[in-house]
């Protein structure tokens, strides 16, 4: 019994399963996981040194080179990187893309903890795995004109975080920005000399009087008793009744000698929303959580505390990854929905007839229901890539059921018998090509699965879900499209379906045309070469990019003023960004961070970064806005650089340690020389159109007052150099002396002396230090006190040295823009010999990618010749249709240049499918060829005839495809950028794809024929 048989003797029980399974689809596809990229996996480990104020060059030979060792040594390390600054480091270690990264954080922390007994002490190490969950995916503000900033951050902290960390997929709650609450006792120097006390004095008194230490236990009247001993402050007057000294003489109090105070610890950070100060507080998810569940949760979690949080307090929304993602969800959902109504119009146009139209309007949703029923077999999510995928599929399964159904049709307008079983004759008959054109699309996918790079993580997720969506509609259109018809279709809906005077005409024009290119073939020739010349130019004016240039709604603005610029200053500058940011139109909300990251890590108080929140759509594009504000920046606030990115760009640059497109690595041993080259490197490129925001990699840290106290002088005085240091550090930082409980948290109790003797540089050269004698004298006298400049940062690639020059793009392409600046590079004399460069950043992820996808195309092309050999067993046929596919590639490159798409890795992906596509159909046209029959007829007439047959179903198929990725190529809503040159791409193919198979095809294979002398092509 034959499969055909099989399902016909159970068509009910396989309809039923077909549309249970595609139920079930439809249920897993509201419970799936929905974020905004596929679940991946960066190899990347990223560790931060911190070691206090240690000299640049020396932390870099004492501590971040031997670190650098340690971890080049883990296996499977393809990179590693560092900066380092005065007093911290932070090294990024790049993996090949097939490592664990699990195992390989813990190699690199088992591999840093071996070289801590060689390394200085006093060093903290962070070591951190990189994903897209480091960045948060909600954030909020809190705003209020009568609370403080203390309130604030305790109403995040104490009463919404804990809330929000109770959602599922939530991974933690961060808090940015406000100030923590401090009580602060103010020394008088002088009361304080004049009793003989120090503040070591101080802090000693007040620390020894707030104790809570559990002392013993006691058993007593069959009880146990824990013993306590409780001595903690209650509020500011215990402080200050705390007794500093007691003897004959007397009593002295706290309070006879300062004054104590609720403050605020220092904050050397700032942040606000909108401009007024604020609390951040931003929400981070759990790798594989659902991104558009936890905000909705949160969402709702935060109207019930609108209960307890005070009226007089703002919670605005300032970031929502989940925008994104609903945004390109609707986009692709209206792709599939326009895309299935222009291509069933097709259908209905050509077929003219309703039963036959309504089986592709079944079978085509029920194929992608089915595929996502095994997309969450599969553990994968519903984002931007499989549902891009599942649309890009549509045209492809549409085209799968249309030939099936053609091929019925005609088989029952030629044959007698019972109705069923002539169906099922036709659906066996039409196996063969039907599993061979199936599998040509599907086999492409196969090179897909070694991806590596950045390409991999993201296109392997598309990738698998179209190579299932054509596995289910093959079954579909092989098992049930026969089993729909014989329950839907009569005799009466064959005759209909008959083509009429067009079709007639088509094919009468067809043989005239195909009886006179088949007797002089070299007409094909002359159209290809002008075909191909075109192409050629085309492929030499189309640029060059990485990812698809999406508006996502928002972008970022990083800031850096001058290097040792104060955080007031800074501020200052800032506040007329903001103004710019607030006359923007465009503009919805925004947020700011000031010595703080978008991801929450602490930088350098003069630099920092901006999200900014546009309006939803309709809109200026993003690049326009971006360019307006970079423009007024510019111009307007001198004294600060400035560097814009869209948010994936950013999130995906973080994630490889290179955020910028463009990166000039310089290389040589000479420090000084490697910034003068820096410098003389960004004047030039900053003059390449359509570069922008140029920064030369030379980094300095802030300015420095550097106290050398004389030993002997300090010996003299009657004190060490390692007292004088501590007295510093508590007259200038202060010393938190305990913590004193209030609520939910402790407070910390800062010693410190008045704000008007650590005002300047002269008060700590006169700042009074008191000896174990009790005499007291100036600094000064026994130390020398000089400012010295910023120390420049040190990087290193592959502990080689090195400074990074950047930039960015905007209103150019990538390829064409950094050949440019190679060009610039390559003039003569403009780089000494022994100084030489490499180009890094996104370009050189790019140029990964392509190399891998070159390497998946040429796989993909071997795998259809092997394919078409197993197939028909004819080099000649094998040959004639791969060469037909090929020149469908010099028409995407045509419509890459007529629509101005960047050739991207998306493009590429698009360019690899539809050698797939096209080589279906040049399957059915030479299936059709060999099943006609030898007799009366010669192989001339064959080709013309097997033209005929397959006219129909060809431009069904090409038309329906075409209309079905239509909104995709439109690129309609935000997020739709990602697919768009994808789409473009399949369809530039589609457009030759029909001449290509009736007109260039048949004369390929008559010519072969006539080289070979054979009649059995």
């Amino acid at each position: 019994m034959t499969i055909p048989q099989w399902a016909q003797r159970h068509h009910r029980s396989i309809l039923f399963a077909l549309a249970a399974f595609a139920a079930a689809g439809i249920f897993a596809g509201m419970s799936m996981p929905i974020s905004l990229f596929p679940r991946m996996n960066f190899p990347r480990v990223f560790v931060n040194i911190e070691a206090g104020d240690c000299p640049v060059e020396r932390m870099a030979v004492e501590i971040t080179q031997p670190v650098e060792e340690a971890v080049r040594s883990v296996p499977g390390v393809r990179n590693v990187r560092s900066n380092t600054s005065r007093g911290s480091a932070n090294v990024s270690v790049n993996f090949d893309w097939n490592v664990d990264m699990l195992s390989a954080m813990l190699q690199v922390e088992s591999a840093i903890n071996q070289t801590r007994g060689s390394l200085p002490t006093g060093i903290n190490f962070l070591v951190r795995r990189m994903d897209p969950t480091v960045f948060p995916v909600l954030g909020y503000s809190l705003i209020s004109d009568t609370r403080s900033l203390v309130e604030l951050r305790d109403i995040a902290l104490f009463r919404i975080r804990p809330v929000l960390s109770t959602v599922t997929g939530v991974a933690r709650v961060g808090v940015l920005g406000g100030a923590v609450e401090e009580y602060q006792i103010v020394v008088n120097p002088r009361k304080l000399n004049s009793f003989g006390l120090t503040i070591d004095d101080v802090v000693k008194a007040v620390s020894g009087s707030n104790v809570i230490k559990a002392v013993g236990r006691i058993e007593e009247n069959y009880k146990l008793y824990l013993v306590l001993s409780d001595t903690q402050f209650g509020d500011i007057s215990q402080i200050e009744r705390t007794i500093l000294r007691s003897n004959i003489n007397g009593v002295v109090y706290l309070e006879d000698v300062a004054t104590v105070s609720q403050g605020t610890m220092p904050q050397w950070t700032r942040v606000n929303a909108d401009g007024h100060e604020a609390v951040l507080f931003q929400v981070y998810q759990q790798p594989g959580g659902n991104t558009v569940h936890i905000t909705d949760e949160c969402r709702v979690k935060l109207k019930e505390l609108k209960k307890i949080i005070p009226p007089d307090v703002s919670v605005s929304n300032w970031y929502n990854q989940s925008d994104l993602i609903l945004a390109s969800e609707r986009s692709v959902r209206d792709a599939f929905g326009i895309g299935i109504g222009l291509a069933v119009l097709v259908l209905l146009i050509f077929l003219r007839n309703l039963k036959l139209t309504l089986i592709a309007v079944i079978t085509v949703p029920m194929s992608l229901a089915a595929t996502v029923q095994i997309l969450a077999w599969l553990g994968m999510s519903l984002n931007i890539m499989t549902l891009g995928g599942m649309a890009a599929a549509v045209g492809l399964i549409i085209d799968d059921i249309i030939v099936m159904i053609e091929h019925i049709i005609r088989r029952l307008r030629g044959s007698s018998g019972h109705y069923a079983e002539r169906i099922h004759e036709a659906a066996a008959e039409f196996t063969l090509p039907l599993a061979g054109s199936s599998a040509s699309t599907i086999i492409i996918f196969a090179p897909l699965a070694f991806l590596n790079s950045v390409t991999g993580a993201f296109f392997k997720a598309l990738s698998l879900t179209m190579a299932m969506c054509l596995a289910v509609s093959f079954l579909i259109a092989w098992l049930a499209v026969p089993l729909f018809g014989r329950h839907l279709l009569k005799q009466k809906d064959t005759e209909q379906a008959e083509g009429g005077h067009m079709t007639t005409a088509a094919h009468n024009l067809y043989d005239a045309l195909m009886r006179i290119i088949l007797r002089n073939p070299l007409i094909i020739p002359l159209v290809i070469m002008p075909f191909l010349t075109l192409g050629y130019f085309a492929y030499q004016h189309t640029g060059s990019g990485f990812l698809p240039s999406m508006d996502e709604g928002g972008f970022i603005l990083d800031y850096r003023t001058k290097s040792g610029t104060s955080l007031s200053e800074t501020d200052r500058l800032l506040q007329q960004v903001e103004e710019i940011l607030q006359t923007t139109p465009e503009v919805q909300t925004y947020s700011r961070r000031t010595g703080l990251s978008l991801g929450g890590f602490i930088t350098e108080a003069n630099e920092g970064d901006f999200f900014i929140r546009l309006i939803p759509m309709p809109r200026r594009g993003l690049d326009d806005v971006m360019d307006e504000i970079r423009d007024h920046v510019v111009h307007e606030v001198p004294g600060i650089e400035i560097e814009m990115a869209k948010l994936m760009e950013d999130i995906i640059g973080d994630l490889t340690a290179v955020p910028q497109p463009i990166e000039i690595k310089l290389f040589s041993d000479n420090g000084l020389l490697l910034q003068r080259l820096a410098r003389k490197t960004a004047r030039k490129i900053k003059d390449i159109p359509g570069v922008v925001d140029v920064r030369d990699g030379i980094v300095l840290a802030g300015d420095a007052i550097e106290i050398h106290v004389d030993r002997v002088k300090a010996a003299l005085e009657g004190m060490t150099p390692g007292e004088v240091t501590q007295t510093l550090e508590n007259s200038l930082r202060g010393n938190v002396a305990t913590n004193i409980q209030s609520g939910p948290k402790m407070v910390g109790l800062r010693a410190w002396i008045p704000h008007e003797d650590r005002f300047s540089t002269e008060d700590v050269r006169n700042l009074r230090l008191r000896s174990l004698d009790g005499h007291i004298f100036p600094l000064k006298r026994i130390a020398n006190i000089e400012p010295v400049a910023g120390q420049s940062q040190i990087a290193r690639d592959n502990l080689k040295r090195m400074i990074a020059v950047t930039g960015r793009i905007s209103g150019r392409d990538m390829g064409s823009t950094v050949h440019d600046v190679i060009r610039a590079l390559d003039q003569p004399g403009f780089l000494p010999k022994d100084v030489y460069y490499t180009i890094g950043g996104l370009y050189e992820q790019q140029q990964d990618a392509f190399r891998d996808l070159v390497t998946v195309f040429v796989a993909a092309v071997l795998l259809i010749f092997v394919l078409l050999l197993f197939l028909f067993e004819s080099f000649q046929a094998a040959i004639a249709m791969m060469l037909t596919t090929l020149l469908a590639l010099v028409a995407v490159f045509i419509g890459l240049w007529i629509t101005h798409t960047d050739l991207t890795i998306t493009a590429m992906m698009g360019m690899t499918m539809i050698v797939g596509i096209v080589t279906e159909v040049t399957i059915f046209f030479y299936s059709e060829y060999r099943n006609l029959p030898r007799g009366g007829i010669t192989p001339a007439q064959r080709l013309i005839l097997a033209g005929k047959n397959r006219m129909r179903p060809i431009a069904m198929t090409t038309l329906a495809a075409i209309f079905a990725l239509a909104p995709l190529a439109w690129g309609i809503g935000e997020g739709a950028d990602m697919l768009q040159p994808l789409a473009i791409a399949i369809i530039s193919g589609l457009v030759v794809q029909m001449p290509l198979a009736l007109i260039v095809l048949p004369v390929f294979l008559m010519v072969l024929s006539r080289i070979k002398d054979k009649d059995n092509l």
